[in-house]
């Protein structure tokens, strides 16, 4: 009788899920795992003197949990779902909270955890949670629902404060780009435009009072960025070389000279130490299908009437572009040294299971009968 109900589980799951975008997550957990094989080995074996593998089976580890959470999360009724996501977020919004007083700093910076086995980045997995319940909040038709956009930009002042004081502007500037998409695709008008800029700008120069030396840092980091002769652009510079070196078809597994002269190699710059040994075309053909994987759900969306659904895939679509838009303009020069991971592909954890809840979500939400109650 318990096989059989579980049977039955399956066989839902799998009649409802939608396959192609499964498939594409799951491709890309794997090359997550391939790609960590070759970035991090030389990193354990030679210049952390642990065994070779170590990095990797760490990551192997996490990428298997992670998969399993994102299936777990896909399963899920989703109306069940839905009611759990404020909690959820809250929920990660203390973990973040808790940074200011726990958390370890690392190269000036204090964005983690230390969770013992891991060191745990909280905003990984505020963000899903922070789309989907800003899509919450703009979605709600209620007679005050004028001043949903008012209440979403208090949602994202709660990170964004946070953020800054770790100091974490790569993350801020991601959360402020994804909400403005979410607040752009749930149809707002052109005044409430012009009411919410005005707003941002009191923001910023409140901002100005509030963390006077993280702003100067701020300045600081750019203007050293366009300011050649200072070399602050050294690590993106090394990993633009290192794409150029490659060419388009690479030069071998393990043949890559970045992942010894750049220390994060592995995490923020790994769609160039993918240049470097499996070639730019590589590079080009995982770009495509981020791209690729966001037209579909965007393109599934909007067969939905439920208004939440369709801001909340078009959010998180957003967040994963916009996401690999700015680890790949980080890796070519075109923007300052953020510390952006490439979701799926990059080492780490908190990437991994940040990615994870992302997947899960956007699987969930596009259940062919994710309407039906059962």
């Amino acid at each position: 009788m318990a096989e059989n109900l579980i049977l039955n589980k399956i066989f839902n799951f799998w009649r409802n899920i939608d396959k192609e975008i499964l498939i594409i997550f799951l491709i890309l957990f794997g090359l997550g795992i391939f790609f960590s094989f070759s970035s991090t080995s030389l990193l354990a074996g030679e210049r952390l003197n642990k065994d070779y593998y170590y990095y990797f089976s760490r990551h192997l580890s996490f990428a298997i949990i992670s998969i399993m959470l994102m299936l777990f999360i896909a399963s899920i009724n989703t109306h069940v779902f839905k009611k759990l996501l404020i909690p959820l977020f809250f929920l990660s919004i203390i973990t973040l909270f808790l940074v200011f007083f726990i958390g370890i700093e690392v190269k000036g910076s204090k964005r983690w955890l230390d969770l013992i086995f891991f060191r745990f980045q909280p905003i990984e997995v505020v963000k899903p949670f922070f789309i989907i319940t800003v899509a919450r909040v703009l979605a709600n038709n209620d007679s005050f629902s004028k001043l949903n956009y008012f209440y979403s930009f208090i949602i994202l002042l709660i990170p964004s404060l946070m953020l800054l004081n770790q100091p974490d502007v790569g993350q801020t500037i991601l959360l402020i780009i994804s909400w403005g998409a979410l607040v752009f695709v749930s149809g707002i008008k052109m005044l409430y435009i012009f009411v919410l800029g005005l707003l941002s700008i009191f923001f910023v120069g409140l901002l100005f009072f509030i963390f006077p030396s993280k702003f100067s840092y701020i300045f600081t980091r750019i203007e050293l960025f366009f300011d050649l002769s200072k070399g602050e652009r050294f690590q993106s510079n090394v990993a633009l070389d290192a794409i150029r070196q490659g060419g388009l078809t690479g030069q071998g597994m393990g043949e890559g000279t970045l992942k010894d002269s750049v220390p994060e190699a592995h995490t923020d710059y790994i769609i160039s130490v993918i240049s470097e040994e499996f070639g730019s075309i590589t590079s080009i053909l995982l770009i495509s299908l981020f791209l690729y994987l966001a037209f579909k759900v965007i393109k599934v969306s909007l067969t939905h009437q439920d208004k939440f659904i369709k801001i909340t895939l078009c959010g998180l679509s957003s967040l994963l572009i916009f996401q690999t838009f700015i680890h790949v303009a980080v890796n070519t020069s075109l923007l300052p040294t953020t510390g952006m991971t490439l979701p799926f592909l990059s080492y780490g954890g908190s990437s991994l299971i940040g990615s994870a809840i992302l997947a899960g979500a956007i699987l969930n939400f596009t259940k062919k009968n994710f309407y039906e109650k059962y």
